[in-house]
């Protein structure tokens, strides 16, 4: 044990200087792991249709603007690097019927309302049935047709309306569209029953509301790969990832640091063979933790999520594909006299801007309620944005955004640890979950808080993927 030592003193006191000297090779293997490893997702593909005639007259938009249109789709797959647009047909001539039909494959539709008048709704309703995500962008002084629009939106149809002249509209949503493309491509794993609200628990039904795979493996399977991994690459991953990296070890030993090293290779050789790119699992708290396996792969840009909770799962797929930001589960607490909601866990990523940003400042610990295992005391930035949400029941998005105001080391609370800011902390605390959630403690208190105000552009999400965003505590 090595009480409130810094990293030279802990590696002086454990370390035989021969075992560093072997470890060589070991760590190019355990540095290897990267999101590289993993086989690589397809391009989504957006299908993108003019909407009517151009001209230089009444209500048209001038036609040099298609070939400007054309450019910035362009310039926007090259922006987002994952993207594909195909088509370009202009209705009319083209019917929309062969339209649709030659969508194919097509994961979303983007349409561009050039001009047009009270029959174009009923004419363009075919392609919001085609039942892809959809968005229209309708510029002003692009005929009235306008008006009928909103219909779809009143009717729960999956389409995203833009009225807007500001074409930086577009590229959020177009960001936006790869998310339900990329849900469906998503394998998760659940190291033994996932754990969350009933909806979300059956894999039939994240299949169908999704078209994400829930498979179940059995913890034995990854007790089994935890044995066979070579202790000298768990070693020098432990090194080169969390060792040499933390401000300061604690009450974990090496050995069991190394053996939750152990456990990332363990899992991550095993996510990779399924070509998964989430887990979760029941048996995080067991022996070695999962804490250091969950944060380094939301550092990747994958998702670990503690407690077999599946809805945060969910949510943290959803927002890495929307916004590229890991997610922190958490246990809050209000309190009202600071107007706050307070977040702590033992398990969070260290790149909380995400996978190409800095790692935040960390110290390596055992974990709070169990006083054994190792877990992670991560600092997080003060007046940064964030947003709490959580996706339940496979059909609401529960959000509450903010900004840290503080953070904080009680004793009495897991190791990371930070207060957000609220609209009202008592509405908050009378209102939790807001009548949407049924289950056990954990399903009824875990959030998520993620870096960045991602609220609004979380209710075009629910547009584009038709689920409900209700802000927790928000106004009634």
């Amino acid at each position: 044990m090595c009480n409130g030592c810094n990293r030279r003193q802990f590696l002086g006191s454990a370390a035989a200087g021969g075992a560093l000297l072997a470890m060589n090779w070991a760590t190019r293997s355990a540095m290897a792991a990267t999101a590289e490893d993993w086989p690589p997702l397809p391009p989504v593909k957006i299908l993108k249709v003019y909407a009517g005639r151009t001209g230089d007259y009444y209500l048209t938009r001038p036609t040099e603007e298609l070939a400007r249109f054309e450019q910035y789709f362009t310039d926007l797959e090259k922006k987002l690097g994952d993207i594909q647009f195909v088509g370009g047909d202009m209705i009319p001539p083209a019917k929309v019927e062969d339209v649709v039909a030659k969508a194919g494959d097509a994961d979303a539709v983007f349409i561009v309302h050039l001009s047009g008048h009270g029959g174009d709704a009923p004419v363009l309703s075919k392609l919001v049935d085609a039942g892809m995500p959809t968005a229209l962008f309708s510029q002003p002084f692009s005929g009235h047709g306008w008006m009928y629009f909103p219909q779809w939106h009143k009717q729960g149809k999956r389409v995203v309306l833009l009225p807007t002249s500001d074409w930086n509209e577009i590229g959020k949503v177009v960001a936006l569209m790869r998310v339900p493309a990329r849900m469906k491509q998503t394998k998760i794993l659940a190291i033994g029953n996932p754990h969350g609200s009933e909806a979300a628990c059956s894999a039939e039904k994240i299949k169908a509301k999704l078209g994400s795979e829930l498979v179940i493996v059995p913890n034995e399977k990854i007790m089994e790969r935890w044995k066979s991994i070579d202790p000298k690459a768990a070693e020098a991953e432990a090194e080169s990832y969390w060792l040499s990296q933390a401000q300061r070890v604690m009450e974990p030993r090496r050995d069991e640091i190394i053996d939750s090293a152990k456990l990332f290779l363990a899992i991550k050789q095993i996510m990779i063979e399924e070509n998964a790119r989430a887990v979760c699992s029941v048996h995080c708290m067991g022996d070695p933790r999962g804490c250091l396996t969950f944060s380094k792969l939301n550092d990747m840009g994958f998702v670990g999520a503690c407690e077999g909770d599946i809805d945060s799962t969910l949510t943290m797929l959803m927002f890495n594909y929307a916004f590229g930001v890991p997610g922190f589960i958490t246990d809050p607490v209000i309190d009202t006299a600071k107007n706050a909601m307070v977040h702590f866990h033992c398990t969070s990523a260290t790149k909380l801007d995400g996978p190409q940003g800095e790692r935040r400042p960390f110290t390596i610990r055992n974990q709070t309620d169990s006083k054994g295992g190792v877990a992670l005391q991560v600092e997080n930035r003060v007046d940064q944005p964030v947003t709490c949400a959580k996706f339940v029941n496979l059909d609401t998005m529960l959000v509450c955004p903010g900004k840290i105001i503080e953070t904080s080391t009680s004793p009495l609370a897991c190791r990371t640890q930070f207060a957000q800011s609220v609209r009202d902390a008592k509405r908050l605390f009378l209102q939790w979950g807001q009548d949407v959630i049924q289950g056990d403690t954990m399903t009824l208190l875990h959030r998520v808080v993620f870096y960045g105000d991602h609220a609004g552009s979380l209710q075009t999400l629910g547009d584009l993927m038709g689920f409900k965003v209700i802000e927790e505590g928000g106004p009634v």
